[in-house]
């Protein structure tokens, strides 16, 4: 398996080879992809730092427990909804866990009526998670691309593109300071940039 390859996150062999508990490699692959999208989408849906660290775990574990039994078909949809099912499950469990901790021994009647956060949470379209999945599963799609150029093209044209593209430093500042010429960073920034759009639609053509 090749470099290139671990950095597709739902290809449909990373998943079959996730079924055995034992292949650490591929569990790390997806831990690697995976953790900052689920502790992202935990942090905007309202946790604290802990509580999202925990989300991540339990999320992670979740996958674990069910993916030897995991089939395509049989969760009506593709792995990112998959994915975001269990990671709402966990962050309710977080609020949960919260509001047991902080909830007075007699509760006013009136506060029992209203729905708490935490019982709203499980369900992604009701709660907002489903529009943050969304937004940070795009990020991590463009961070994935942005690996795959990197480990594909010239170093010092990669150091060209994130200062001008990414660090947003002015042109000329990054050919003084790389000592290239104002042309060369011009090129740089529509080369890779248009090679890390083909990546993102070649990505986009993957999941599952």
């Amino acid at each position: 398996m090749s470099d290139e390859d671990e950095l597709i996150p739902t290809r449909a062999s990373l998943l079959s080879r996730l079924k055995d508990w034992r292949d650490e490699h591929s569990w790390k692959v997806f831990f690697d992809t995976y953790w900052n999208l689920i502790y992202r989408a935990a942090i905007k849906a309202g946790l604290t730092d802990a509580e999202a660290q925990d989300a991540v775990q339990e999320t992670v574990i979740s996958v674990m427990k069910s993916m030897p039994d995991f089939k395509y078909e049989a969760v009506g949809g593709s792995f990112k909804s998959w994915l975001l099912n269990l990671t709402a499950w966990r962050i309710g469990d977080q609020f949960r866990k919260r509001q047991r901790n902080i909830r007075p021994a007699h509760q006013p009647a009136d506060s029992r009526k209203r729905t708490a956060t935490a019982e709203r949470v499980p369900d992604p379209a009701a709660s907002g998670l489903e529009a943050i999945w969304d937004e940070e599963w795009e990020r991590n799609l463009m961070n994935a691309a942005i690996e795959r150029v990197k480990r594909a093209v010239d170093a010092k044209q990669y150091q060209i593109f994130h200062l001008y593209v990414v660090k947003e430093w002015p042109a000329r500042k990054v050919a003084s300071t790389l000592k290239v010429n104002l042309g060369r960073v011009y090129l740089a920034k529509h080369r890779i940039g248009t090679t890390i759009k083909k990546e993102i639609r070649f990505l986009r053509t993957k999941p599952i």
